[in-house]
């Protein structure tokens, strides 16, 4: 198992992220995906096409956002935790991702730079 740490300067102010991160029909605007999503504690999630899935743990509103991700079968949960941060160009985005299955990991980090954070990125700068 692997973990993954990076930060990412978003040309928007916090609440714009976490609207983006957690609102379906944001996530729909800069994924181009359909989406099922919920600020509810205990909620399932599902994006890009359920190439992404899991439960949502926990969230701070237009601060954090704690998932877990679903890798099969696997002992440890994989746990995605987001926190935003004002930052003099927008938000930097602090995320944390533990417990990434070797084989997947070099995935699930173009993954991160590219569709996910690179979308929402892209996003914001048009």
């Amino acid at each position: 198992m692997k973990d993954y740490k990076k930060y990412y300067i978003i040309p928007a102010s916090p609440e714009e992220v976490y609207a983006a991160l957690t609102n379906p029909l944001t996530i729909h605007l800069w994924s181009g995906e359909k989406a099922v999503m919920s600020t509810e504690a205990g909620s399932e999630f599902e994006l890009f096409e359920g190439s992404i899935a899991g439960k949502n743990l926990a969230f701070e509103e237009n601060k954090k956002i704690e998932q877990e991700w679903y890798f099969g079968e696997q002992e440890e949960p994989s746990i995605v935790t987001i926190k935003l941060h004002p930052h003099k160009y927008g938000t930097s985005a602090e995320l944390k991702h533990t417990n990434i299955p070797e084989e997947d990991y070099e995935d699930i980090v173009e993954g991160w730079n590219e569709a996910y954070f690179g979308s929402v990125i892209e996003f914001y700068e048009d």
